[in-house]
This record gives structure tokens, sequence and C-alpha cells, in this order.
């Protein structure tokens, strides 16, 4: 245990790399994930027919989809052999980004659409009355729900940064390129190379506190 600690205290800049992949990975796929997970909650949000719980229904499954599903998924698409093969995205980082991006659309659509459902209807009904333009009505509806958009945010980021399935299928476990803290613990751990294993699961479990502390923090105060 204190061989671990001191791989991440003394600075090795292999784990460090690994960390650093990791968060890139999970930032930008998080950041690609919230326009259409956004725009999907708001519409989930504001609908109320047959429709809409079709589609709710495909969200609630795709947020419970184990993460080696939606890897085997986009690898059938990403293929030499599949339709988008022809892009050499396999075992890149592009690839492990798409993977996290279908990850994490479904816990933003998901989030945002519970917690904008919640916000009183006499707002919506307030707002159109004083005669606010379409987008003027969709700034003041995201100023109100800005909690629980900024919830919605991290939880997507804590969601794809622990995941291993997309990752590991996706990446290939590339040393130097596509491995993160997840594939290389499984890895390390495999080998019998407990210190690194342990060093980076430590700072995987350091990054999900302060998640959980984030989407916590940023609960509206009547959810806490």
């Amino acid at each position: 245990m204190n061989e671990a600690f001191s791989l991440l205290l003394s600075g090795d800049p292999e784990t460090w790399a690994i960390v650093g992949r990791s968060l890139r990975f999970s930032f930008f796929s998080t950041i690609l994930s919230l326009a259409p997970g956004l725009a999907l909650g708001a519409w989930l949000a504001r609908r109320d027919d047959r429709g809409r719980r079709f589609v709710a229904a495909i969200v609630g499954a795709l947020t419970a989809m184990p993460t080696v599903v939606i890897g085997l998924f986009v690898y059938g698409f990403l293929s030499r052999s599949g339709p988008l093969g022809f892009f050499g995205l396999l075992y890149t980082p592009a690839a492990v980004v798409v993977g996290q991006i279908l990850l994490a659309l479904p816990i933003v659509a998901s989030l945002v659409w519970s917690g904008l459902s919640r916000i009183d209807p006499r707002f919506h009904e307030t707002v159109k009355t004083l005669g606010a333009s379409g987008l003027a009505r969709l700034g003041a509806t995201a100023r109100e729900g800005a909690p629980v958009l900024a919830g919605a945010v991290v939880a997507a980021f804590g969601r794809v940064t622990g995941e291993v399935g997309v990752a590991m299928m996706l990446g290939g476990n590339i040393r130097f390129t596509t491995r993160t803290m997840t594939t290389a613990i499984a890895l390390d751990a495999s080998k019998g190379e407990f210190d690194r294993a342990v060093s980076l699961g430590i700072a995987l479990l350091v990054i999900a506190l302060l998640v959980n502390f984030g989407v916590h923090a940023l609960r509206p105060r009547n959810d806490r």
C-alpha cells in the first residue's frame, strides 16, 4: 500500500499520464454529449404522449445498459467489416470518446428530464404570458434548472470515468495511447503488479468521491 501511495505522490510519469488521459477522454465525451442530451431531456420534459413514453423507456434502458454491450455495439460499426470501418477509428482515442458519448448521453437526458419535470408549470405559463420568445423561454428554463443541468454533467462525467467495457473494447488498452485508469487497473492486477493497480484505484476513488460530492452539492436543496 505504501508503494502504491508513493507512485502517486512521487509523480510517476506513466501513472499520471494514465490519469490525465482518462480525464481527457471523459471531459470530451461529456461535453460532446451535452447538446443532444439536453435537447432530448427538454423534449421529454415538455411532452406527454405515447411517443414520449416510448423514447423514455429507451433512455431508461440505455442508462442501465452494461458498458460492454455499448462497446460491442460500437465495435460492430467501427470494425473493418462494419459500415464505418473505412474511418479507421477502432483502437484510437476517438473510438473511446464515441463509445463514452453513448454512455453519457442517456444519463444527461434522463437527469435533465427528471429535473425539468419538477419545475412548476406556472413558470412556463408566466414566461409565455410575458411575451418571451422561444429562445428567451429556453434561456429562462435553463437558468431555472441550472443546478439540475450541472448535476447531470457531473453525473455523466463520473459514469464515463469509471467505465471499463467501452475503453477496453474500443481502445484496446494500448500503452501511451488508449490506456485508461480502469483498463490499466485490470491489466496490472492480472499481471500481479498490484502497486500501480492500487495507486490508480486510489486516484479513481478520489475522483469518484469528488464527483459524488459535486452531484450532492448541485442537487436542489429540497432533494437532499
